[in-house]
């Protein structure tokens, strides 16, 4: 499927709408899968919320070297200031 293929598809009386099967494949949404949805310029997005957590991690690598856990260097800075806090 072509990212600017449009599928129609209705909104039923509960508010609900159904994501095609096509759209679904074309995401990699599988049953059961948390999917989050947001506004952005009038239009709704959705992707799920495992590649929305993969994205922040690219992210995330690309501003913190490999190897460097951020929790470590907190939890050792937390260390130090209760240390010479006592």
């Amino acid at each position: 499927m072509k990212s600017t293929e449009a599928v129609r598809t209705k909104l039923n009386l509960n508010g609900r709408v159904v994501i095609p099967a096509s759209i679904r494949q074309a995401l990699g949404f599988e049953p059961g899968e948390e999917i989050l949805l947001f506004v952005e310029d009038d239009e709704l997005r959705m992707t799920s919320a495992n590649k929305r957590a993969e994205r922040a991690q690219k992210l995330y690598k690309k501003y913190v070297g490999e190897g460097v856990s951020l929790v470590d260097e907190v939890i050792a800075d937390r260390r130090k200031e209760a240390a010479a806090g006592e």
